[in-house]
């Protein structure tokens, strides 16, 4: 094999499976890319067997043919390489010749015949999909996915689609201390996959979501053996879905939270980050007091000491306190971008729940510190 390719096209497109390939030398082919040139395309092929990703180049192929290298390493060479056209030679024994400029590197490959298989995705019943509305949404609920590997059906987000006058995407994360859900209206009819619902894996979820932050072409949306497939541009992304139910989020969501606060979302979100600065470093609890038009924030901590902060909010019930963990709360904060936002409380044992004053297409759930 042999081809010749702008230095930028070749970075940029090592840089994008970097997230895909396996850390963990557990099978050493997983660490390597497949690199495959055909006619006048390369295509660069990464997975760890659970998300694969597959981009296609235009390139100048001198000889066709197919190997793959440590992903890593090619990354380094090429990033460091002169701003020059590079020279990529394949040699007997799987070995890979690259030349930039008067630099020239020799390094060890492996035949592409190890490289798990990628399977072919065919075009048909693929759902056109928003970049911005897909973007906003992963935005608003991957922060809440669960990292503790025993619930592994709660290590991603829950996607489902269902049908309330119009076609409604609802995307779901939670783990166990807090729920995030956001939804919008898509064109398109559904997949029987979407309207059952399906749970994407967090380390999918982050490949789509640099996918989405890249540029704003529209995103194809399908599914084929339990994986789903993600096409945008030249790259198609397939991953497992986790096999696994999503518990039922509905019942979380309290029903009687009648005491209504509204707060500048603003304010509300740099009072916190002051108040939490001397919160225990592990919980991060504060306390706050909401009484007719005032909102109080306080912190203390025995080793450091306490802090209290007054604030102008609208409400009119009778007095609550409750205490909670302020990354949670700024977690949500961060990802709305209305200027007013709303809690409901009910009592200081009960979650409360935030959404924005103005818009109805995002909401959290979060549950108070007992103490």
């Amino acid at each position: 094999m042999e081809f010749k390719i702008s230095k930028d096209v070749f970075m940029k497109a090592l840089q994008r499976i970097q997230g895909i390939v396996e850390k963990r030398s557990t099978m050493p082919i997983l660490s390597n890319t497949l690199l495959e040139a055909t006619s006048d395309t390369l295509n660069i092929t990464a997975t760890d067997l659970e998300v694969g990703m597959r981009s296609s180049y235009p390139i100048e192929v001198i000889r066709e043919g197919k190997i793959t290298v440590s992903a890593k390493k090619l990354y380094e060479i090429v990033k460091e390489m002169p701003d020059q056209e590079i020279h990529f030679t394949t040699r007997d024994n799987d070995w890979v010749e690259i030349v930039c400029g008067k630099a020239r590197f020799n390094i060890v490959g492996l035949s592409s015949e190890e490289f798990p298989y990628f399977p072919k995705v065919k075009d048909e019943s693929f759902i056109l999909l928003d970049n911005a509305i897909l973007k906003q949404m992963i935005e608003k609920t991957s922060y809440a996915i669960c990292y503790d590997e025993t619930k592994y059906n709660l290590n991603g987000v829950f996607v489902k689609a269902v049908d309330e006058s119009g076609t409604l995407l609802k995307m779901v994360a939670t783990d166990g201390h807090r729920l995030s859900v956001a939804e919008k209206g898509i064109e398109g009819s559904i997949s029987a996959e979407l309207a059952k619902g399906v749970i994407f894996p967090k380390k999918g979820i982050f490949e789509l979501k640099k996918m989405v932050d890249e540029e704003s072409a529209a995103i194809m949306l399908g599914f084929m053996d339990n994986s789903a497939v993600i096409k945008k541009g030249n790259t198609v992304v397939v991953m497992r879905l986790i096999d696994g139910e999503f518990p039922d989020y509905t019942k979380v969501i309290p029903k009687g939270n009648d005491k209504s606060v509204h707060v500048n979302r603003d304010r509300f979100l740099h009072s916190l980050k002051r108040m939490s600065i001397l919160s225990s470093e592990k919980f991060k609890g504060i306390r706050i007091e909401v009484s007719p038009d005032v909102m109080v924030i306080s912190s203390s901590n025995p080793e450091l000491g306490e802090a209290r902060e007054e604030m102008e909010v609208t409400y009119d019930g009778t007095p609550i306190s409750a205490r909670f963990n302020a990354k949670y709360l700024i977690d949500v904060l961060a990802v709305m971008d209305e200027q007013e936002v709303e809690l409901k409380f009910k009592d200081e044992f009960s979650p409360v729940v935030m959404n924005s004053a103005e818009e109805s297409d995002f909401m959290a759930v979060i549950m108070p510190m007992r103490l």
